[in-house]
């Protein structure tokens, strides 16, 4: 472990406050041995350099899939006071709200015949890859519906059903959204992309639940041993990228303007009562709306896809829930001995909130919320739940996946997407992606183990399992 940092428990670890200069807060990540191997010494610099940002409160966090990002680390969470604190685009990501949501069935494994006929019928229902387009032809105002109600519009259109709405984080809808904020430019790249998975770590995968912890929590969300489920990993495409290069640029001047001291650019900021912190708060809640929408269309697909091969009624496949990644959000936590309002940020973090917090369905008032933590390709996912503990030392958050070890670059050098897509296939997982390349850039060694990410979050109690699913079938961006 580096020189400076210490251990404060089996998972914790402390970044003192002076580790780099101008820290105003210290630094706490969560990680085991095992995973502290691949541990990039810059991801903990970046970790205290977000200490030195105005306005911080408690902790600057990383979670045990903590890995080099733009600015903030991936897996990084942090809170800003409303009145001193500021709004930093490399804390949310340029894939504003890239999130997951999981749809149960009424299907078993032994019943899932005509695998990869369906696995193509997806293909073919689910645009997919760099240039995916997609099939809707919105108008202008379709779009500004999109970007103002998220998944409400999606589903006001006839791409699901009510309930789906309230089983997504924040009902799917940020209400600060100003679409006013957004560039005409990042408005024509998100036009053809409604309904599309995109690339890179984005996926469809049909995944079959292994194992059940948690009876009680299980039952609540609906899942059961052998059960089909569908998880859906996307974001908000070309439209949430192009806000974040915007508004970098105007934040990076801002940064000058409010004569803020930063050890690093990337962390770009404005205050949050700012005009240019606001505007860019606005575009952020639009791109996330828009992100909402996107995977709300894509989960239509599935279920017409599933009604037409398996004669699933639509209304039995439930939307269990959808998490955000990648988003900043104003939130209630307790600040020391205070209740206060704060902008969290969580970029490549899970919100993970507890039994009787607010904003959570009345189904899930006693088990807490479901967080959904995907894997990669060949390996695990898992569904969990939100505790006490992470409201009161996470702000509400925990881990979002297993974290990358291996850039895209590299494994493109290192891995075959041919030999991962044949060695899938002989552990009966189909993979079905736009070319070879895109799998190389996602193989499953290229990752940490997702199982070892979340066994430390259940151990620390940032959220607890509740069951595991294997792939059966993946569709990658």
């Amino acid at each position: 472990m580096l020189q400076g940092i210490s251990r404060i428990g089996p998972y914790e670890w402390e970044v003192p406050i002076g580790f780099v200069p101008g820290m105003r807060v210290p630094g706490r990540f969560f990680l085991s041995d095992a995973l502290a191997e691949d541990l990039e010494a810059g991801a903990v610099q970046q970790l205290a350099h977000v200490a030195t940002m105005p306005g911080i409160v408690g902790r600057s966090l990383a979670m045990p899939d903590i890995h080099w990002g733009y600015g903030f680390p991936i897996g990084g969470v942090a809170a800003f006071s409303l009145d001193e604190g500021v709004i930093s685009p490399g804390g949310v990501g340029f894939d504003i709200n890239c999130g997951v949501r999981l749809l149960s069935t009424p299907l078993k494994e032994d019943e899932l015949v005509k695998k990869r006929e369906l696995i193509e019928h997806l293909f073919k229902a689910v645009p997919t890859g760099v240039g995916g387009k997609s099939t809707l032809r919105l108008s202008g105002r379709s779009l500004e519906g999109m970007l103002l109600e998220g998944s409400s519009w999606a589903v006001h259109q006839g791409y699901g059903v009510d309930e789906d709405i309230i089983m997504c984080e924040q009902a799917g809808c940020m209400k600060e959204a100003d679409p006013a904020a957004v560039s005409q430019k990042a408005r024509q790249r998100g036009m053809p992309q409604s309904g599309t998975l995109g690339s890179g770590n984005h996926f469809l995968e049909i995944q079959a639940v292994r194992e059940i912890y948690d009876t009680e929590a299980a039952r609540a969300f609906g899942v059961f041993p052998g059960q089909i489920c569908i998880m859906i990993h996307c974001g908000s495409r070309g439209l949430g990228h192009q806000v974040c290069t915007d508004h970098l640029s105007i934040l990076e001047a801002a940064t000058r303007k409010y004569h803020i001291s930063l050890p690093d650019r990337q962390l770009a900021c404005a205050p949050l009562d700012s005009p240019e912190g606001k505007a860019y708060f606005g575009a952020m809640a639009a791109s996330a709306n828009y992100a909402w929408a996107n995977r709300q269309v894509i989960m239509h697909y599935t279920r017409k896809a599933m009604e037409e091969m398996y004669g699933i009624p639509y209304k039995e496949m439930h939307l269990v829930y959808d998490v955000a990644h990648n988003v900043a959000k104003f939130e209630e936590h307790v600040v020391g001995s205070s209740r206060m309002r704060v902008c969290v940020h969580r970029k490549g973090a899970t919100r993970a909130y507890g039994p009787g917090a607010p904003d959570l369905p009345s189904e899930y008032a006693s088990t807490g919320q479901p967080v959904i933590i995907p894997g990669s390709m060949g390996s695990p996912s898992f569904l969990l739940r939100g505790t006490s503990a992470a409201m009161d030392t996470t702000f509400g958050s925990t881990c979002h996946g297993a974290g990358r070890i291996m850039s895209r670059t590299q494994a493109k050098k290192r891995v075959s997407g041919k030999e991962v897509r044949e060695s899938l296939a002989q552990r009966g997982i189909i993979v079905r992606a736009p070319s070879d390349m895109a799998i190389a850039d996602e193989a499953p060694g290229v990752y940490k183990s997702s199982a070892e990410v979340v066994r430390v979050v259940h151990e620390v109690g940032l959220s607890r399992m509740v069951a595991r699913l294997e792939p059966l079938a993946v569709i990658k961006g």
